[in-house]
């Protein structure tokens, strides 16, 4: 009998054993975290990183370029704005030119008082914007333009008058409507018009002087 108690007692403990290492397993599991996976953590920390050096390098090259043009001399900031007014044909106030082109005409005096005197610029008081010799906005306007001035118009004086004026001057010549001649002194293109009502008058001698050439037979 003291025999079977002691296999009892051992079985007891046994299984007693067995349920300790069972319950420590399932506490371990249960309290496991789920793996980091960190590759790819470090891939997105990676990519990140990468992002943000090249964000970093873009504004340093755009604060770079600023800092270059407002140290400029004042005539190349000017023009930098001019070609602003030129291109857009739009009016800005100084604010606006700054966020365009970075010329900050409120800090450089200089800048601001040489645009306001510039023939080719108009200041109302707030806004800048680009003054051609010539307020034209269209073919009609253009036509009408010459046509007031049969002894010629020079055609580099018409260039900056609006976008498309070069191929409207093309236009009205192809139409028969104008004549585009170059001048042999500047080489810049006289256009004259080409109208019926317009009374041109030619010099006597160069009335003789065209009579006077041969013609080769």
């Amino acid at each position: 009998m003291a025999l079977q108690e002691q296999l009892d007692r051992f079985k007891k403990q046994q299984e007693k054993c067995q349920s300790t290492l069972s319950s420590i397993a399932s506490s371990k599991v249960g309290s496991r975290k789920p793996n980091t996976p960190v590759v790819a953590t470090n891939a997105s920390a990676n990519g990140r990183n990468s992002r943000t050096g090249v964000k970093f390098s873009s504004d340093t090259e755009r604060l770079q370029q600023i800092n270059n043009i407002r140290k400029a001399p004042v005539g190349a900031q000017m023009k930098r704005v001019i070609d602003l007014l030129l291109e857009t044909r739009q009016a800005f106030t100084p604010e606006q030119i700054n966020e365009a082109c970075y010329v900050d005409m409120r800090a450089n005096k200089d800048v601001f008082g040489s645009l306001r005197k510039n023939p080719k610029v108009e200041y109302d008081g707030q806004r800048f914007s680009y003054k051609a010799k010539y307020g034209l906005k269209e073919k009609s306007e253009l036509l009408q333009l010459i046509r007031r001035y049969p002894e010629g118009l020079a055609v580099f004086d018409l260039k900056d008058a609006y976008p498309n004026v070069m191929e409207d001057l093309q236009a009205l010549k192809a139409a028969g409507q104008i004549w585009l001649l170059s001048n042999f002194d500047s080489q810049d293109d006289i256009t004259y018009p080409n109208d019926p009502k317009a009374n041109i008058k030619v010099d006597d001698d160069l009335k003789q002087l065209f009579r006077s050439i041969e013609l080769p037979r």
